[in-house]
């Protein structure tokens, strides 16, 4: 690989430094100057700043993860990296088991081929569905969910591909999928789920640290009280707002959630415990329309307004926007710093996963994942491990 320099504003995980030139050599970011290299190639931009990290994204293009095959993963990756996304972690729904096993077949081959026109890095995959609660699966096909199952999980553990790992906190054997996860060096989140405060502790006790999408197909004091009658509970939210360790995510698309609560998050958590993750479907880029989450032959049907996907009931079904919007919408949402706003889409997602030595921040020695943007923070120009990206 050629060197190659990029010269503008650099943001950095703490502060944006102006007339910066960041070298990158062999694939990896080799330093950070004020000067110019001699003999190197230069990318001038308003803003230099790392690739995007999304650990919670299910489509785009047309495609699914879940649709098994190849092509369907690099269709997703490629979609991702053309927003900015340099690092992903494709994930799964409800299904069968040999929906999953498609799922992670097709991911592994994809990983182990990678070039950059593949698109966005496969850095390990994101075990989300099936161990969800009943009454909160959400877009995802209610048939397809279960209780926690050893056999199953063990299986899918064993692959070594699996970083992040969800399962409800209420389902029976939910403590042993966590000592399983946690075992595996996974990040443990709490998805789906209608957890009360002693459930949420006891999970917290076998290693969650995260909770999957604030506000959507949680707990809530209201949804417990029909759960568990009086004197009413705390949920999901109060655990997470209260416990310091906790780390939590939003769907900054401008449908899920108010700017109200976007700001909230925001102020309760700060950049450094909340990530922005796209939850994205198949129809990111795509025409408004009917389409199906999860697998192509027995999803859920929803219909893109182009916006959100919403389901037949009126419930929201994923998110049709990439982590590149979602920070735009953090910062009309929110007074975060643009270092804080890059961090929540960048380094907290790594932090989280333990890929912070290696992505989510402009360092020498990271890969030279870096994203080139506008002054409104449109992306311009994408490079993943020093090569470009070219749609």
């Amino acid at each position: 690989m050629t060197q190659i320099c990029f010269h503008g504003e650099a943001i950095l995980p703490e502060v944006t430094v102006p007339n910066t030139y960041v070298l990158c050599s062999g694939g990896v970011i080799e330093s950070i100057a004020s000067s110019a290299p001699s003999d190197v190639p230069v990318i001038s931009s308003r803003y230099i700043a790392p690739g995007f990290v999304d650990i919670h994204v299910h489509g785009g293009g047309g495609s699914d993860y879940m649709d098994g095959a190849a092509d369907a993963v690099r269709t997703v990756n490629r979609t991702h990296a053309r927003h900015g996304t340099t690092t992903i972690f494709p994930t799964t729904t409800t299904g069968s088991t040999s929906e999953l096993q498609a799922m992670f077949d097709a991911c592994t081959l994809v990983r182990d081929q990678w070039t950059v026109r593949d698109g966005a890095v496969i850095a390990g995959i994101h075990y989300y569905g099936p161990y969800f609660a009943e009454d909160k699966v959400g877009c995802h096909s209610i048939t397809g969910r279960r209780n926690p199952d050893p056999f199953e999980y063990e299986h899918f553990f064993n692959t070594g591909l699996i970083r992040v790992a969800t399962c409800a906190a209420e389902l029976p054997g939910a403590e042993a999928f966590y000592g399983a996860a946690q075992a595996r060096g996974c990040l443990l989140t709490c998805g789906h789920s209608n957890a009360t405060w002693p459930e949420m502790q006891k999970a917290f006790e076998s290693g969650m640290r995260h909770v999957d999408h604030f506000w959507s197909a949680m707990s809530s004091v209201s949804s417990l009280r029909a759960r568990c009658g009086i004197p009413m509970q705390a949920s999901m939210e109060q655990f997470v707002l209260a416990v310091p360790d906790m780390s939590t995510e939003v769907i900054a698309d401008g449908r899920h959630l108010s700017d109200e609560l976007l700001n909230f998050a925001y102020r309760m958590k700060g950049a450094s415990r909340l990530l922005l993750v796209s939850d994205c479907s198949r129809a990111l880029d795509m025409p408004p329309g009917p389409y199906t989450f999860g697998p192509a032959h027995q999803g859920n049907w929803f219909e893109s307004d182009g916006t959100v996907g919403l389901l037949p009931n009126g419930g929201l079904a994923s998110s049709v926007r990439s982590l590149d919007f979602m920070v735009r919408t953090m910062r009309r949402a929110t007074n975060a710093s643009l270092p804080e706003l890059i961090r929540m889409a960048t380094l907290t997602p790594a932090e989280r996963v333990g890929c912070d030595s290696d992505i989510g921040s402009i360092a020498p020695g990271k890969r030279a994942d870096v994203v080139t943007l506008d002054d409104d923070l449109h992306v311009e120009r994408v490079f993943i491990a020093g090569e470009e990206y070219r749609p």
